[in-house]
């Protein structure tokens, strides 16, 4: 080593690493001597820095092994698919009572809104005998499948803190995503892929963006990966004109070389992290193209989905999170824009874009669960369904005004419906109930933060022990407000 990199070495260890490291270890040090843990009540996540994505054992036996979140982004009305209410259609077209508007928050809504009945038909299927409307015929009949939260809340009532909340458990940016603590907990089977991926359809990115899928304080390489179902699958992966595979792995092993030298003289375990994240990569180049292609498929499952390859689209996306599922991806994302049904126009009003959102979603969610059991995969796969919120039983009056030619409904963070399938959660079961009009929880409230917590007692975690320190604190997934398992929903 040459003499100024002696003395670079010897400056980080001598001032910037002793500054940071001696205070710690003598507080170690000391809680030893006194016979406390400095680990107690928290999990003890130990990661290989050459390996961040290897497998690693949760606390007790989980059921699950894997999520596949189906994100209708936008908030779909709940009081036109699963929450049926009678008594809304005999209030429909008259003034809202007062009571439902003394100090509630609206985005859109002023003044003295009208009461919206249901707009479309209800059935009950199945032996559960669950009501879905007219809206959704394939996935009706797996209402024996599913089980429905009713009585889903959340503290934002805006779309881009609400689907914070909803995916990182905090409505402000910065914190990891549901995925990225998954991932960093469990890591993932498939080492030649990212444990969290995140599939895009509907035209739009979620209003919140990249933070939804992003890992917070969490290391990068627990981050979500934005896959597309038509080009590329992954930005950046393809060679470059001119490069061949030899010469980028004669690039990447003089890369790893630098990289090391960084390690040895300053020690930041995120050097050896970044060495992992390169190769990964470079596997990547030739498992992402095998996994993300769907043109090999039967056609039986091109039927059964109706997928179309090469178009980007939400039924080519269940397609691909069965496939990235089977390959042994942790989380698997899917964001479908247009569920923001307020009325102001033709794509957002009940009558025309929400008709046209639940033809797209309502086969390809249908056919997914069909192929999962089918696979012997839905025992093991949790599949959750729903929006950062829903819909008010009033019809929205946009500027105070009711004369709108579309129909819509303004966001409700009061109560919402989302349902999950599989991986140790009771089928056919419908948890929860609203108040007559759909409004506000009438039995059983489930918080956000117990759904997190819910899903990582599926996984075989306590959500109070599974924590990461960041700023003084053990921050956690559910935050530190209460949180609660739902015993009710678990098999």
């Amino acid at each position: 080593m040459s003499p100024y990199l002696q003395r670079e070495s010897l400056h980080h260890v001598t001032r910037r690493r002793f500054l940071r490291d001696c205070p710690a270890g003598i507080g170690a040090l000391w809680m030893a001597s006194q016979g406390v843990s400095a680990g107690a009540g928290k999990l003890k996540i130990q990661h290989d820095p050459s390996a961040p994505l290897a497998p690693l054992l949760p606390s007790f036996a989980p059921k699950a092994k894997r999520v596949i979140y189906l994100h209708m982004d936008g908030a779909p009305s709940q009081l036109e698919l699963f929450d049926y209410k009678p008594q809304l259609v005999r209030y429909n077209g008259k003034e809202c009572p007062k009571e439902f508007l003394e100090g509630q928050r609206f985005a859109f809504i002023q003044g003295v809104p009208k009461m919206l009945g249901p707009q479309f038909e209800f059935k009950q299927y199945g032996q559960s005998g669950a009501w879905v409307s007219d809206r959704l015929p394939e996935l009706a009949k797996h209402v024996d499948k599913l089980c429905f939260i009713k009585t889903m809340q959340t503290d934002q009532f805006n779309h881009g803190p609400a689907q914070l909340l909803l995916h990182t458990g905090n409505q402000n940016l910065g914190y990891p995503a549901m995925g990225s603590w998954l991932t960093w907990g469990l890591g993932t089977e498939n080492q030649n892929l990212p444990g969290f991926m995140v599939l895009i359809s509907g035209g739009r990115f979620p209003r919140a963006g990249a933070s939804l899928w992003g890992s917070g304080f969490l290391p990068s390489v627990y981050q979500g990966v934005q896959c597309r179902s038509a080009g590329d699958p992954i930005l950046n992966t393809t060679n470059p004109p001119g490069i061949n595979r030899d010469i980028r792995r004669a690039a990447l092993d003089t890369l790893a070389k630098l990289n090391a030298k960084s390690h040895q003289d300053f020690g930041d375990p995120e050097t050896i992290t970044r060495i992992a994240q390169y190769e990964m990569a470079y596997r990547m180049q030739v498992s992402v193209p095998e996994v993300m292609s769907i043109k090999d498929e039967p056609a039986h499952i091109h039927e059964l989905y109706g997928t179309e390859p090469g178009k980007d689209s939400f039924a080519n996306n269940c397609l691909l999170a069965r496939r990235l599922a089977e390959s042994g991806v942790r989380f698997i994302q899917l964001f479908d824009w247009g569920w923001d049904s307020h009325g102001s126009n033709a794509s957002e009003a009940l009558n025309d874009g929400f008709v046209k959102k639940c033809r797209d979603i309502d086969r390809p969610v249908a056919a997914l669960l069909t192929d999962l059991e089918q696979r012997g995969m839905l025992e093991d796969t949790l599949v959750i369904w729903g929006g950062e919120f829903g819909r008010t039983p009033m019809q929205e009056n946009r500027g105070g005004g009711d004369g709108n030619r579309f129909t819509g409904r303004d966001h409700n963070p009061n109560a919402f419906t989302i349902w999950m399938a599989g991986a140790g959660v009771r089928p056919g079961v419908t948890y929860g109930e609203t108040d007559e009009m759909g409004y506000h929880v009438a039995r059983d409230p489930v918080h956000l933060r117990d759904l997190h917590a819910t899903m990582l007692h599926l996984f075989g975690f306590d959500h109070q022990r599974l924590s990461y320190p960041f700023q003084g604190l053990d921050q956690k997934l559910t935050g530190v407000k209460p949180a609660k398992l739902v015993k009710g929903i678990l098999a």
